[in-house]
């Protein structure tokens, strides 16, 4: 299975959050899970990659050719691809991938895994997405979305279609448990 994992180029305050990518990573070598990610090598980026090569694993690295540009470009992916700008880059990788996973990030990471959730539900991107919850890291956007439920801008059920976890066996039940919807004529999105 191809899963792409959106996460920070830094490392974060907390030491948690780097052993969560380890973590991750070490899961998708030993389950022979491709990586398909950033292509960044440094931070939460190059944890992952770096954990799932040690251990054996096949890792893809998506950048625009700017960032290779400014040097940002792990130099020891199985395969590197580069795209012409950051939307070229997010839709690659969402075709590219069976499942899709945020790690604690900033704006960059919370706007890739958005974008996969609002994709999921207007049918144009059919796999599960999933916020590697690390220490509640993720519960400030589980009450937005709560809000925007709570408002009429979203249906309950939409929720039924993300998770979050940090738990790596929730996780591979969710993945393997996901059915495909396609496209809905339900309103919002």
């Amino acid at each position: 299975m191809k899963i792409a994992v959106y996460c920070g180029a830094a490392s974060g305050a907390d030491p948690a959050f780097s052993d969560a990518a380890v973590k991750l990573g070490a899961w998708m070598a030993d389950n022979s899970h491709e990586l398909i990610y950033g292509a960044g090598k440094v931070g939460m980026m190059g944890r992952i990659a770096d954990t799932v090569l040690d251990n054996g694993g096949i890792v893809t690295g998506v950048i625009p050719h700017f960032m290779i540009d400014l040097g940002w470009c792990h130099e020891g992916l199985t395969n590197c691809i580069a795209t012409e700008d950051m939307s070229s880059r997010i839709r690659l990788m969402c075709d590219l991938a069976d499942a899709t996973i945020a790690l604690p990030g900033g704006a960059g990471t919370l706007e890739e895994i958005s974008c996969m959730f609002s994709w999921q539900r207007l049918g144009l991107n059919d796999s599960p997405c999933i916020l590697f919850n690390v220490k509640g890291y993720y519960e400030p956007l589980r009450s937005m979305y709560s809000s925007m439920i709570s408002a009429g801008y979203m249906e309950r059920e939409a929720l039924e279609r993300i998770l979050f976890s940090d738990d790596i066996a929730a996780i591979e039940q969710f993945i393997t448990s996901f059915e495909k919807k396609g496209r809905t004529a339900s309103g919002g999105y």
